[in-house]
Parts: structure tokens; sequence; C-alpha cells
């Protein structure tokens, strides 16, 4: 139920920099929705696995927007909300590369 994901550019730095480790869990999601703020890793269809953080879910909270913090971060914005179904999980650890 937990995986182990390499980052990989820098839409979220400087938060989460390349090279960086995250520990996703889907196990939250089965206890409650994503909430604003969260930060996921997603699959989707054009851009493969990614890492952006929760900006808001729909009203009906089965679809959820997500933005990186690079202000030419491909997101939201551009590919518009995502199925909750698109979710992979929530970041419960983030491990830094080594200096």
């Amino acid at each position: 139920m937990c995986k182990l994901v390499k980052v990989t550019g820098d839409s979220l730095s400087p938060f989460f920099l390349e090279g960086d480790f995250v520990v996703v869990s889907k196990i939250p999601f089965f206890l409650r929705q994503p909430r604003s703020g969260d930060v996921v890793v997603f699959r989707h269809p054009a851009y493969g696995t990614m890492i952006k953080r929760v900006e808001r879910l729909s009203p009906g909270g089965e679809e959820v927007y997500v933005v990186g913090e690079h202000p030419l971060s491909t997101d939201s914005r551009q590919f518009g909300p995502l199925p909750r179904s698109a979710l992979r999980g929530l970041v419960i650890w983030h491990i830094r590369k080594p200096a």
C-alpha cells in the first residue's frame, strides 16, 4: 500500500527537488477525501506520473484540481481537473536527496 517514488522535474520546487524521494500511500484516501494542500502523486494519460499539490476539489468531490509551485508547472490550469481515481496516493514521507 506504500510506494517509493523519485521526484523528477521542478514542479514543486523549492519544497520537493529533483532527486528527492517520496513515500506515497493510498491508505489515507480510504479514510478521507483529498484536502487542499495535500501533496499527491497521480497518473495523467498525457504526462505520466506527476506530483502536485491539491488546490481544491470539485463541488461533488469526485474531481481534484492540482497545481505546482513552479510558475511554468504543467497542472490543472492546463489540463483541467483529475478524476479521484487518477490519484496514486498521498505523500506521507519526504526524503531529501543526499547533499
